[in-house]
């Protein structure tokens, strides 16, 4: 019989301590709802202090005020730090979808383009806006060096727009918005 553990029945309020432990790592999220649900069998099987003491030996240590509190800062400058660059984030200009009868308005550095961008990031024929059945638009990238982005990911196909939506062609951004044509 070992001095520091004497195989004495664990009794029930041992138990529900040890299980109070387990749920509050589950709360934490420290165990997986998996763990706990075996872990709580383990201790309800448990004969002895011991073996009780062994099921809740590994589990990770609660954590102290001075870590709950650095975590609350790290919390609160991480969303400061998110909002600040929301804040900063560059006011794109603003391109209307055209509301005439064309089909069809086609963006780049070229002359014979509806939007010419000057910007060198624009190819010639970069991009166009195409005009559904429904009323809807289509942008389409035309094999632009640089690429077409509709929200910050690259055009691989023709990809429905909205108002509201930010696309860019090569480095020149835009939110684009519905009203008079800006094209």
């Amino acid at each position: 019989m070992s001095s520091t553990h004497p195989h004495f029945r664990a009794s029930d309020g041992e138990r529900d301590r040890a299980i109070d432990e387990l749920r509050d790592r589950a709360v934490e999220g420290r165990i997986s709802h998996d763990t706990f649900v075996g872990r709580v069998d383990q201790v309800l099987r448990a004969r002895n202090r011991s073996e009780l003491d062994d099921v809740v030996a590994d589990l990770p240590r609660r954590a102290t005020f001075r870590q709950r509190m650095t975590d609350a800062v790290a919390s609160v400058s991480e969303f400061t730090t998110k909002l600040q660059s929301a804040w900063r984030r560059p006011r794109l200009p603003r391109l209307a979808l055209p509301d005439d009868e064309r089909l069809r308005y086609v963006v780049g550095r070229g002359s014979a383009c509806d939007l010419v961008l000057s910007d060198l990031t624009v190819s010639r024929v970069h991009a166009e806006l195409r005009r559904e059945d429904d009323g809807g638009w289509m942008l389409i990238d035309l094999g632009s060096l640089n690429g077409t982005r509709l929200n910050g990911w690259r055009l691989v196909g023709p990809a429905r727009v909205r108002s509201g939506d930010e696309i860019s062609f090569g480095d020149c951004g835009f939110l684009l918005s519905a009203g008079q044509p800006s094209l």
